[in-house]
């Protein structure tokens, strides 16, 4: 098929994702290798986005490729109250991986069912029913993952599982610039201390938090938030649940966010990275205690494509690719270039109002006026020249996400520094549109 007949059958026969299908215009994608994903009719685009934050490894990588023709000559499905060698030799890999006293595993097919698993394990662990999230977070997109979620896509889909209580996180939306990181951790641990006592924290099972905030901002914690985080919650008996579904597995420049803070969660909930988005996969990795609680007591939970040999052997084979070819390694060398690259666009553009990245982890901020800490558009809401933008990157050859004043710079961990400057040169080419209407 050409592009336009992919696009016409797709839109008329199947539906979009967070979106109303007559306003979805989706690129029709052929193929993909490397950091270069292609349209059915040819024209190439630079992935800045690794899809949706997932394609760690890069696409269609060869030795992942092989492992996964192999895997089909072999036991492609065994229900997951079977033991398996993939199970096996996945699970060992991950509990060596995984710092601290995280060795056991519970495997299921994405991440939003992985902290579904894993509000269930600290509820049934503690005994307790209350879950604290913040509000600049997604967790997921099922029932109860999206009560965790704070960002707006929950709001139509409300109400649904009860006990979330939802706070603030250490960045407002609209953080105000010049305060110490120290005096912002400050402030955010004695207030959600005082969120805990109110609601008591027996009632309290876990925290979930993304350990760097997604797709709502790309936000590194301030240093001496996790530690000061981690202690808290430990004080009052509370579970510390990271969620690195989009940040784990090498994104940042470590192995696994949470090692920037010293600390070491009670459960973290795994995804995208873990396969590169090759097959669905997703984990839930518990620290020994409750790996413990549950040889003795029943975890209840279980779907039939939990522990997927088929996605296991790919896990396998993607996380040593990953570690062979240091592609976690990589990720936190080009943090400095993104850096640099990001300080190019904000000198060279009136419409950049601020830029963070951790890793190959990152995002640009747009502005409404120039000099000012005004964002393009309000929590929320969208700005008609981002539609153009986004037109104009793609008509330049490169693909990211826009979500409300800002874009993404998230490319697969395999990029070399030659593809990463290329990429912001093109962007650098696309910013004028916004700049045209800064006022």
């Amino acid at each position: 098929m050409n592009g336009q007949e992919i696009v016409e059958l797709c839109s008329k026969h199947s539906l979009f994702s967070w979106s109303a299908t007559d306003a979805v215009n989706p690129l029709p994608i052929a193929r993909a290798e490397g950091v270069y994903m292609y349209t059915a009719d040819g024209h190439r685009l630079l992935d800045f986005n690794s899809q949706l934050m997932s394609v760690n490894i890069g696409h269609s990588h060869p030795r992942v490729i092989a492992a996964m023709k192999k895997a089909c000559d072999g036991l492609i499905f065994s229900h997951p109250g079977t033991a398996t060698e993939a199970r096996a030799r996945l699970s060992k890999r991950l509990a060596d991986l995984t710092p601290g006293n995280i060795n056991s595993f519970f495997y299921t097919l994405g991440g939003a069912e992985a902290n579904e698993n894993a509000i269930r394990a600290a509820r049934l662990y503690t005994g307790r029913s209350k879950i604290l999230a913040r509000y600049r977070s997604y967790h997921g997109g099922t029932n109860a993952t999206l009560q965790l979620t704070g960002d707006p896509r929950r709001w139509a889909n409300e109400p649904g599982m009860p006990g979330v209580i939802r706070v603030m996180d250490p960045h407002p939306y609209n953080y105000s610039f010049g305060k110490t990181e120290s005096e912002i951790v400050a402030n955010n641990l004695t207030y959600l201390e005082e969120v805990i006592q109110y609601e008591g924290p027996h009632t309290i099972a876990a925290m979930f938090i993304e350990t760097v905030t997604g797709t709502n901002g790309i936000l590194p914690p301030p240093a001496g938030y996790l530690k000061g985080l981690r202690e808290l919650l430990t004080k009052y008996g509370i579970l510390l649940v990271c969620d690195e579904v989009m940040c784990g597995l090498g994104r940042t420049g470590k192995m696994f966010a949470f090692e920037y803070g010293g600390i070491v969660p009670d459960i973290v909930t795994l995804a995208k990275g873990l396969t590169s988005s090759y097959v669905p996969l997703g984990a839930m990795g518990v620290s020994d205690p409750i790996a413990d609680h549950f040889h003795k007591n029943v975890f209840w939970g279980g779907l039939t494509y939990n522990a997927h040999p088929f996605c296991l052997e790919v896990a396998d084979a993607v996380l040593q690719t990953l570690i062979d070819e240091d592609m976690v390694g990589n990720a936190a060398r080009l943090q400095p270039v993104m850096t640099a690259e990001m300080e190019k666009l904000a000198k060279n553009h009136p419409s950049v109002l601020t830029h963070r990245n951790i890793g190959l982890f990152g995002t640009v901020e747009l502005r409404k006026k120039k000099g000012s800490n005004e964002p393009l558009v309000p929590y929320n809401t969208s700005h008609p020249v981002m539609g153009k933008f986004s037109k104009a990157l793609v008509e330049k050859g490169l693909f990211t996400i826009n979500r409300w004043n800002a874009f993404m710079t998230n490319p697969p961990l395999c990029i070399t520094e030659a593809q990463l400057r290329e990429g912001f040169g093109i962007i650098d080419g696309a910013l004028g549109v916004v700049d045209e209407v800064v006022e």
